[in-house]
């Protein structure tokens, strides 16, 4: 029994092992993209890998042909999404460091533009993860992108030498 036993934790953990080495690199990209951390000084990314890999694992036998990146992925979301609510109050609150490329989206605009286009995550799957109607994941969708591709203008620069004309 104990030899049985033995044999499969060994088995459990090279198959976490193998995951992990396939998964682990690209879930810290969409952890880095959610808290908006340059991606070399990601701590709250690294933090939130690390527990969604925890999860994972504490998880693991009972996955049942369950695809373990999705379980992952909706953790790191859901833990990320949570954490964004505790510190701002509300999802929609402030913003993080802004040092990374997503720094000038909100929380849940990040949340909504990494689950859709990075992860590639069907509009209504995200909204069924996030608790919103569909058309809403779609209306942030489309704001986070165009606020991404038309972001704001900045003051003009001050024209030197120019004389002002006289009334």
């Amino acid at each position: 029994m104990r030899q049985r036993q033995a044999t499969q934790s060994t088995r459990r953990a090279r198959e976490f092992e193998a995951f992990v080495a396939g998964a682990a690199g690209r879930l810290l990209q969409a952890a880095t993209l959610l808290t908006a951390e340059a991606p070399d000084d990601n701590p709250r990314a690294r933090r939130l890998l690390t527990l969604a890999l925890a999860h994972t694992y504490a998880c693991w036998d009972r996955l049942r042909g369950e695809d373990p990146y999705d379980r992952a992925r909706e953790y790191l979301a859901l833990r990320f999404a949570h954490g964004a609510w505790r510190r701002h109050g509300i999802l929609l609150g402030g913003r993080t460091h802004p040092s990374g490329p997503l720094s000038r989206l909100t929380p849940q605009e990040r949340l909504v533009l990494v689950l859709r286009l990075y992860e590639g995550v069907a509009e209504e799957q995200a909204a069924a993860l996030l608790g919103l109607s569909a058309e809403r994941v779609r209306a942030i969708c489309d704001r986070a992108t165009a606020t991404l591709l038309h972001p704001p203008r900045g003051p003009s620069p001050a024209v030197v030498g120019a004389k002002v004309a006289a009334s």
